[in-house]
């Protein structure tokens, strides 16, 4: 049975509402390879309503949810946010923006931000000796001081 009023409830509300944003949506972001993967909670969200923008370096998720009650319907408890949800993730210099790739399941929008072609780890030749000779390099190019 739910209870309409519960005082301790309440005043739990009512201590933490100036420290939550209550339009806020959790998200994890780890790295898989070569790419960083953004994963966000948004139960209850129409995929139509989601929209991921990229300017410049700043990845920008909106989304809406809402629901309004039906005639007759009496609200015993709403604690679920409704409204519009913005989150802003910056991305740094070595991300790939024009890659950013999505995919909205099971209330979870995944986004993929590949790291740019440029900033992945390469090996570089070392030179032994004279400047020029380079190791394991083929004959052909190895140039002779």
């Amino acid at each position: 049975m739910l209870m309409r009023f519960d005082p301790f409830r309440d005043l739990d509300r009512l201590v933490q509402a100036p420290w939550t944003q209550r339009n806020s949506v959790p998200l994890d972001v780890y790295r898989r390879g070569d790419q960083f993967i953004v994963r966000v909670d948004l139960p209850g969200i129409n995929p139509e309503s989601i929209d991921l923008e990229v300017e410049k370096n700043v990845l920008t998720l909106t989304a809406e949810r809402s629901w309004a009650p039906s005639d007759g319907d009496e609200v015993l408890v709403a604690e679920r946010p409704q409204g519009s949800f913005t989150r802003r993730l910056f991305l740094g210099e070595g991300l790939d923006a024009e890659r950013i790739t999505a995919s909205y399941e099971h209330g979870v929008l995944s986004v993929t931000v590949p790291v740019a072609e440029g900033a992945k780890a390469r090996k570089v030749a070392i030179s032994v000796g004279a400047p020029g000779n380079v190791i394991d390099a083929p004959a052909s190019e190895a140039v002779q001081a």
